[in-house]
C-alpha cells in the first residue's frame, strides 16, 4: 500500500511539474521552451552595442487619444526614439492622426494584440489578421510597420510562431524586469524611472503601457512621466535610445 501511495505521489508531482513547464512555455515573460531551439524567431534583448550602451523603449496598447500625445511630447522634448506596439482595434478616425504623428516624428510602429485568443488561431488566420492591420497602418503613415509582433502579455504558442513566419514577422518580447508593472501599486513615473534606471543594462528592451488592451482611454499618465525622468538619468550614464525595429532590421531580421 505504501509503495503504491509513494508511486502515486511521484506521478502527481511529475504531472504537476510537466504542467508547469508547459504553462511557462506559453506564458513566461522571458524566452523559454518555445524559443530554446529557434531563438531567431523572437527578440527579448538586443545584442550589446559596440559603441555606447543602448536602451530600447517600447510602448504597448495604444494609440490612446488621451495619453499617447503627452508621451510623444515627452519623447520629443527628451529627443528619444521609441517603438510603439499598436492594437488594431484602437486605431480609428480619432486616433489615426496620432498614428501618423508617431511615424512622422521618427518612431517605429509594430503590431500588438489585446487578446490571448491569437494563441489558438490557425496560422493562416493570424497571418491574415496581421496583414490587414499592417495595411491599415500603411494607409495612415505611408509606410509599413516593421515586421515585429508582440502578443498580449507575452502569451504565445507554436501555431502563433507559424503564423508570424508566414508574414516574415518576429515575436517581440522584453527584457526580464524591465516593465512598468509595479506589484499592485498605482503606476507612478518617479518610482518606475528609479527602478528602470537602476536595472538598465546595454541592450535592454523596456515595455511601458500608454494604453490598455480593453479601455482605449485608460489613465496612462505614468508613461510620459517615466520618460521625462528616465531618459535624462540614462543619458547621463552614456546610454543611447534606439528604435527596436531599425536595430532589429540591422541585425538581420529581414
Amino acid at each position: 500500500m505504501r509503495i503504491a501511495e509513494a508511486y502515486n505521489r511521484r506521478v502527481a508531482i511529475l504531472i504537476a511539474v510537466m504542467s508547469g513547464v508547459a504553462a511557462l512555455a506559453h506564458m513566461a515573460p522571458f524566452p523559454f521552451l518555445l524559443e530554446a531551439f529557434r531563438p531567431d524567431r523572437s527578440l527579448w534583448k538586443m545584442p550589446r552595442s559596440a559603441a555606447a550602451p543602448a536602451i530600447y523603449l517600447t510602448f504597448d496598447d495604444g494609440p490612446n487619444p488621451d495619453w499617447t500625445p503627452a508621451l510623444l511630447d515627452a519623447l520629443r522634448d527628451e529627443d528619444a526614439k521609441a517603438t510603439f506596439f499598436l492594437i488594431d482595434r484602437h486605431i480609428n478616425a480619432d486616433t489615426a492622426p496620432i498614428v501618423k504623428r508617431i511615424a512622422d516624428e521618427g518612431h517605429a510602429i509594430a503590431l500588438h494584440s489585446g487578446t490571448r485568443r491569437l494563441m489558438v488561431q490557425r496560422p493562416d488566420e493570424l497571418a491574415a489578421a496581421l496583414h490587414a492591420a499592417a495595411l491599415r497602418i500603411t494607409g495612415i503613415t505611408s509606410r509599413p510597420p516593421c515586421p515585429l509582433f508582440r502578443p498580449h502579455a507575452g502569451w504565445r504558442s507554436g501555431s502563433m510562431y507559424q503564423g508570424l513566419a508566414i508574414n516574415g514577422y518576429r515575436l517581440a518580447g522584453w527584457t526580464w524586469g524591465m516593465w512598468d508593472f509595479d506589484w499592485g501599486r498605482e503606476r507612478r513615473g518617479d518610482r518606475l524611472a528609479e527602478r528602470l534606471a537602476r536595472k538598465a543594462s546595454d541592450g535592454d528592451i523596456v515595455v511601458i503601457h500608454d494604453g490598455h488592451h480593453v479601455d482605449p482611454r485608460a489613465n496612462r499618465r505614468h508613461a510620459a512621466e517615466t520618460v521625462r525622468l528616465l531618459v535624462p538619468r540614462l543619458r547621463a550614464r552614456g546610454f543611447e535610445f534606439k528604435g527596436l525595429c531599425e536595430a532589429a532590421r540591422g541585425g538581420g531580421l529581414n
